[in-house]
């Protein structure tokens, strides 16, 4: 079915209770190089293209810093040409598990799993979000718009021509045995990223896209049946929680949250002296530093409307901070907020920020625009 025809279908699911991140610290940032060959998709990560690649910081816990760390060590790298967004995984793991044979499962209620997200035009709707187990089967769906404001997710959505393969490093579901890990390839066309991406696919260069990763695993035990199952809380008998790591840390347990994402800056070339002075130099790397900042007024919004019923024009009642933001690659720049327009009614709100790199808008819904300045 075309795009278009499933969009005009969908009804918008009931929004879930709203929660406030507690930091705002910097997103990850990557820059992604071209490949000059592109890589054999098979699971072994033995191709010049990632033997060449830089991989991204180890996986952190979904909350940050403040949680333990992954007991499990977990990277990503990324490439692209002009047919395919490459990615690979390497994931320390000495239990293979993985029970999900149907595509379009619910893969991370079961099983261990790896996930790629991704907003192309970083307006926190219309993304894609992909989900693989150690079998290699694959869920992809599309949401218009986070859970958080109503979603839906598209479920029929699929990438047409995407390529995984998986790589055990050990054996499946045989808690007889110490495994090692698995590795993860995927390339993703960019004929059907483009179609949701709302920009340039393949990116020109310079280009940033918002992408994140998701390592969803569970505490699982030997089953006397035969291979694992979930270990349980003894008190109330139920699954114990799962693990969540990722790549760039959410603040919450919560992956459906765009503009805490990591930013993925597309390059012709590789600068392996100096990865992060493209970000530095980037108009839209600062537009999305703003962004975030912006994103509090939606916060203190969503939290005000639960509380009063209605969304406010008083920029005075939200009660806003802005806290100083170190970004490692510039001088978090500062919001002018005498500059910023705020209408509203009970149930919308509309907040216009004229900035140096372009005017920046977000709404009730969650969703960010940026129009850029004009090249007087």
């Amino acid at each position: 079915m075309r795009l278009v025809g499933l969009l005009l279908l969908l009804l918008p699911l009931p929004a879930h209770a709203f929660d406030t991140p507690a930091d705002m610290g910097p997103p990850r940032v990557y820059l992604c190089a071209r490949a000059a060959q592109a890589p054999v998709i098979d699971g072994v990560l033995d191709d010049a293209a990632w033997r060449d690649v830089a991989w991204t910081e180890p996986f952190t816990d979904i909350e940050g810093a403040r949680r333990p760390a992954p007991a499990f060590a977990t990277t990503a790298a990324m490439r692209w040409d002009e047919q395919y967004f490459y990615f690979a995984f390497r994931l320390e793991e000495p239990h293979l598990q993985a029970s999900c044979r149907q595509r379009d499962s619910y893969i991370y209620q079961l099983d261990n799993d790896i996930e790629i997200f991704m907003d192309p035009d970083g307006s926190n709707h219309l993304y894609a979000e992909l989900e693989l187990n150690a079998l290699n089967t694959a869920w992809d769906l599309l949401l218009i718009r986070p859970y958080r404001d109503g979603g839906p997710a598209v479920h029929a959505w699929d990438i047409a021509g995407l390529r995984t393969a998986v790589h055990l490093d050990g054996t499946l579901n045989d808690p007889s045995d110490q495994d090692r890990g698995w590795t993860v390839e995927v390339a993703m066309p960019w004929d059907v990223l483009g179609q949701m991406a709302g920009r340039a696919a393949p990116p020109a260069d310079g280009d940033i896209w918002r992408v994140n990763f998701s390592r969803v695993q569970w505490d699982f035990l030997p089953d006397p049946a035969g291979g694992y199952t979930k270990a349980r809380d003894p008190e109330t008998g139920r699954p114990l929680p799962e693990h969540n790591w990722v790549w760039s840390p959410q603040s919450l347990i919560a992956m459906h949250m765009p503009e805490n994402w990591g930013e993925v800056m597309f390059v012709t070339e590789d600068q392996p002296h100096d990865r992060t002075a493209p970000f530095r130099a980037s108009k839209e790397h600062r537009a999305i530093a703003l962004s975030r900042q912006l994103m509090r007024v939606y916060y203190a919004q969503r939290q005000r409307h639960e509380t009063h019923g209605a969304y406010t024009a008083d920029l005075t009642a939200l009660e806003l901070t802005y806290p100083e933001l170190a970004y490692p690659q510039l001088a978090y720049p500062e919001l002018e907020m005498s500059n910023l327009q705020l209408v509203a009614g009970t149930d919308f709100f509309r907040a216009t920020l004229p900035t140096p790199v372009g005017v920046l808008t977000v709404d009730e819904q969650g969703r960010l625009t940026r129009t850029p300045l004009r090249k007087d």
